[in-house]
């Protein structure tokens, strides 16, 4: 029956396991909170807008086609947009309750912004004029792809 309760490996293996694990102190945490700081994921939104941004002018420049620049824009905005929404309602007073209320706050508001980024992309052919899609697809992937590029160019404790 011990073998049983005490798991597959066996106690002794266990308790080995369990020694390994040594909780940090409080100057440990704030040392290492220190080598490593959180990047604000509103620098990341306003990485996101500016990259649409400039990327829309270069589509502007190199095409000559203001429905290209245009359709760019949206499929960046399409990113940002709801980044942004997400960020908010991470932020606010319910969001750091306890672990359980944070992790159900990060589904739910994952969940809005994977709806409202659908619901912008199905309204894209009647809000842009000349939609190119895939111009829009190129600043929807840029948008996306800046999530790394600005947590590794982030500055850092940067809090806006």
């Amino acid at each position: 029956m011990s073998k049983l309760a005490s798991g597959p490996r066996g106690g002794a293996q266990d308790e080995a396991a369990e020694s390994d694990f040594t909780p940090l102190s409080a100057q440990e945490a704030q040392a290492l909170r220190e080598r490593n700081p959180s990047v604000s994921p509103w620098w990341v939104v306003m990485a996101q807008v500016v990259v649409g941004a400039v990327a829309a002018l270069l589509a502007w420049l190199l095409t000559g086609l203001p429905s290209a620049a245009w359709s760019l824009a949206y499929g960046a905005l399409a990113v940002a947009l709801p980044a942004a929404l997400f960020a908010r309602g991470l932020s606010g007073r319910l969001a750091s309750v306890n672990p359980m209320t944070a992790a159900l706050g990060f589904l739910v508001w994952q969940m809005v912004k994977l709806a409202l980024t659908m619901a912008m992309l199905f309204a894209a052919p009647r809000l842009v004029v000349a939609l190119s899609w895939p111009a829009l697809l190129v600043g929807l992937v840029l948008a996306l792809k800046v999530y790394w590029v600005a947590l590794r160019f982030a500055p850092r404790n940067m809090k806006l």
